[in-house]
């Protein structure tokens, strides 16, 4: 760090002080922001798998559903086959 000091006279006799102070510049403020944009991938991640978990449960559920739909069917049309006979 380097500090300079001009002064500068004008005719009239008055004078100017102009100080210059070189300072290092800051450093970390990436860290933040890069902390705070892990913390909002890892918020939307919760929320993906929370969603997916939530549609495979559907998706399982319509899947049983129609199994028990068909055995049901199934049924019926072994109860009127025994019915012919």
């Amino acid at each position: 760090m380097a500090d300079e000091i001009h002064t500068t006279r004008d005719p009239d006799g008055t004078t100017h002080t102009t100080t210059v102070i070189d300072r290092e510049p800051r450093r970390g403020g990436g860290m933040g922001y890069g902390l705070i944009f892990l913390v909002a991938i890892l918020v939307a991640a919760f929320f993906a798998f929370q969603f997916l978990a939530n549609d495979k449960a559907q998706s399982g559920a319509v899947t049983e559903a129609a199994q028990k739909v068909g055995d049901a069917a199934q049924d019926v049309g072994d109860a009127a086959q025994k019915a012919v006979e």
